[in-house]
């Protein structure tokens, strides 16, 4: 008999659950304005959805009571997910995509002290989703 190590699980995606007060207009936002594609519609009408762009999937949840005191979210930056991009002329690319789309961003395109350069856009029911990749050289 051999002694094996037991394989640690890997961990290989990430699906965050944002709180929206209407699933369809979510959905419209997210596919219309950031170009992600609907995965799923659940319930009729629809109270739970999964939107998904490449590897990055957001879970859309129905809540019929705010979630967050007052703006706490925005002085705050709150986020609700973090998606990334592997190199600089992606985010900024995406940046100029959803800024010509009439995106809403809490924070514009900025290179921060740790290296990354950032985004933040705020979708329609205040959820803050932050878009990093590398900073140019």
């Amino acid at each position: 008999m051999t002694n094996q190590t037991p394989l640690r699980p890997i961990l290989n995606s990430i699906e965050p659950q944002l709180f929206v007060a209407n699933v369809k207009a979510s959905c419209d936002f997210y596919t219309n304005k950031l170009g992600f594609a609907i995965a799923f519609l659940h319930g009729d009408p629809p109270f739970y959805a999964q939107v998904f762009r490449d590897q990055a999937r957001l879970n859309l949840r129905l809540v019929s009571e705010p979630v967050f005191a007052g703006d706490v979210r925005k002085r705050e930056q709150l986020l609700s997910a973090s998606i990334t991009v592997a190199t600089a002329a992606e985010i900024k690319q995406l940046f100029l995509s959803y800024q010509a789309a009439g995106v809403s961003f809490q924070q514009p395109l900025k290179k921060e002290p740790w290296g990354a350069t950032t985004f933040i856009v705020s979708d329609p029911d205040e959820n803050l989703i932050l878009f990093a990749g590398p900073a140019a050289d």
